[in-house]
């Protein structure tokens, strides 16, 4: 048994964990590379790292490659119902990393398992959504000076810092790991777009093929799923407030409503947007029985939950991640994982091939972060281009393709004007 201080479901779900970590990394060969070079150079040696994560097997080799690499990890999770319980107690109990982390916990636990990674001083902060970052400046300010900078994996933590930012809130420089293009553009298309069915598909096992899917928000993450659902069969409609994004989708075959009027077509919602209330109480009043409501979004409040209680006179749970709310009409409304994403409650999230382009952009711009001289100010920043095509680099070398390469004067054409028709 480790004697590591946690707050995990069961330690005795060591064996299982390591065997699915084990798994993902079959699909993670960017970040095994990573892991051998960090073991060899030791980067962050006695360095303390905080991530507030969701706890999953594609989490975990991104967590040993950090530790590989001389760092003092604590964890915890970034969702109450995304920790994979046995990962959490292989993390604990064979590598001796400290996790506060248990699928299911409440809010209260949540926030408290979020202190008690802040009570490690974390000298580096990793964050999916921004949670941890926000209770540091907010309750444990105590603990600012001591943090050379962080990372953020979402976009919805980025839309979060850079308002902190704005506000002159922000006490240390932040990587907006979210905007690399090696992670947007695979992470939350492919990723997501993949996930966020399957959650849906595994809460239902209904087939999506002839039914109406409205995918709220057409950023990368809506692009996905709507591809991914148009794919197996489904009628997609978008919503957006962005009109070069409805112009996109229009172009992309997709029809485009407000949700009021998608709200009465709907047989499946899934929200992408990373704003509040997009699912409203005008939009369930138009709704048919029968609808399911999903989100994908970061947090449980893109769905309007409370409005959905008001006008519900009978709330049952159907089977897990499956919840049942009657309305006063009579019609029957099918929220799936409580609101919260469905891709990591209902399901196991995104594929580990997807995420080991995102956790190398996670380890490679905290190396950044320590070896940049001078450090970097507060604030938000880009992952530099540099790492983005080291990892796409890597990852195309896993897979076994080649790229051509400029000749010389291809090369001296790029830089001239003078040659023209």
């Amino acid at each position: 048994m480790s004697s590591t201080t946690s707050d995990i479901a069961d330690p005795r779900l060591a064996e299982y964990g390591e065997q699915r970590i084990l798994w993902a990394a079959r699909e993670m060969p960017v970040i095994a590379q990573i892991h051998e070079r960090f073991a060899r150079e030791q980067p962050f040696a006695g360095l303390r790292i905080a991530g507030c994560l969701h706890i999953t097997s594609e989490t975990a080799n991104l967590a040993l490659a950090l530790q590989a690499g001389g760092a003092e990890l604590t964890l915890c999770a970034s969702n109450p119902l995304s920790t994979q319980d046995d990962v959490a107690a292989a993390l604990v109990e064979r590598a001796g990393i400290g996790v506060y982390a248990v699928k299911g916990e409440s809010n209260e636990t949540y926030y408290n398992h979020i202190h008690r990674t802040i009570d490690a001083r974390p000298q580096i902060t990793i964050d999916d959504g921004a949670d941890l970052v926000s209770t540091l400046h907010t309750d444990r300010r105590e603990h600012l000076d001591e943090v050379m900078g962080g990372c953020e994996e979402t976009t919805t933590g980025v839309i979060r810092l850079r308002a902190m930012a704005a506000d002159g809130a922000l006490a240390y420089p932040i990587m907006a790991v979210n905007d690399a293009a090696t992670k947007h553009f695979f992470d939350n298309r492919y990723g997501t777009g993949q996930s966020a069915l399957d959650g849906i598909i595994r809460a239902t096992n209904i087939l999506l093929a002839g039914k109406t899917i409205v995918v709220a928000g057409y950023g990368w993450c809506g692009r996905g799923v709507a591809s991914r659902a148009d794919g197996l069969g489904a009628q997609v409609i978008v919503t957006e407030v962005d009109p070069l994004r409805a112009l996109e989708a229009v172009m992309d075959g997709y029809r485009v409503l407000p949700m009021s009027d998608a709200a009465a077509e709907g047989d499946i919602f899934v929200t992408t947007t990373g704003d509040i209330h997009v699912i409203d109480a005008p939009h369930f009043a138009r709704m048919k029985t029968g609808a399911i409501l999903a989100n994908a979004g970061h947090f449980n409040n893109e769905i309007n939950l409370e409005a959905l209680a008001e006008i519900s006179e009978q709330q049952r749970e159907l089977k897990p991640y499956v919840s049942a709310h009657t309305t006063s009409d009579g019609r029957e409304l099918l929220v799936l994982a409580e609101g919260r994403l469905v891709n990591l409650s209902a399901a196991e999230g995104h594929p580990a091939s997807v995420m080991d382009m995102s956790f190398a952009n996670q380890a490679l711009a905290v190396e950044h972060l320590v070896k940049t001289d001078p450090p970097l100010g507060p604030g938000v920043h880009n992952v530099p281009d540099a790492i983005d095509q080291s990892v796409a680099r890597l990852k195309l070398a896993s897979m076994g393709v080649q790229l051509d390469t400029l000749t010389a004067e291809q090369l001296r054409y790029l830089s001239s004007w003078d040659e023209g028709t």
